[in-house]
This record gives structure tokens, C-alpha cells and sequence, in this order.
């Protein structure tokens, strides 16, 4: 599955379906899809998210640079930077923030 985020101040950014329900469920949100983000909800989810991603930052300890099978591992907090960046779009022109599959 894929999930879309979009907003009218920023491009539509689509996710794998287990990363963005991941996000969501960071955002303090149910990780249902479809969904949404009235406007003046954007900055609190904005700050949860950020929150989250930093206190898992500092319980996963050393990262680790490859996987069992030799890939590179994306972390997290890098795959969360477009829907940050989203987030931090739609507060700023005080926009709601809407994902599907």
C-alpha cells in the first residue's frame, strides 16, 4: 500500500503504507487511512511528530549503517523530512493536511 499526504501549500508526497501509518501513529494520530488534519491541528501534530522522532532517536542507541542483507538502512527521521516539510508548509499558510491510499 501507498499513502499520499497532501496540502494546497506543498507537493503531494506519497509513502509507503507502513512508514506513513508509523508517521501518523507519531503525529498522535490513529494511523487510519484515509484521513485528515483540520488546519489549526497542523502545528500540535507538526510538534508531536518532531517530539517522537527525537525520544526514538535516543532509544535506538548506535545507528546502524546496513541491513542483514547489505542495503543501507533510511532511518526514520529521514524518511519523515518530506512530510515535515509538508507539515511545516501547511502551518505556515494555515492549510489542512489530508492522506489516502
Amino acid at each position: 500500500m501507498l499513502v499520499t499526504f497532501s496540502c494546497s501549500a506543498y507537493p503531494d508526497i506519497t509513502m509507503f503504507g507502513d512508514v506513513a501509518v508509523r508517521l501518523l501513529r507519531l503525529m498522535g494520530h490513529s494511523g487510519i487511512v484515509p484521513g485528515a488534519i483540520l488546519a489549526e491541528d497542523v502545528q500540535a501534530a507538526l510538534d508531536h511528530l518532531l517530539a517522537s522522532i527525537q525520544a526514538e532517536q535516543q532509544l535506538a542507541g548506535p545507528d546502524q549503517s546496513e541491513d542483514e542483507e547489505g542495503e543501507p538502512v533510511v532511518s526514520l527521521s529521514h524518511r519523515a523530512l518530506p512530510l515535515i516539510e509538508l507539515l511545516e508548509a501547511a502551518a505556515k499558510t494555515k492549510s489542512n493536511v489530508m492522506w489516502d491510499k
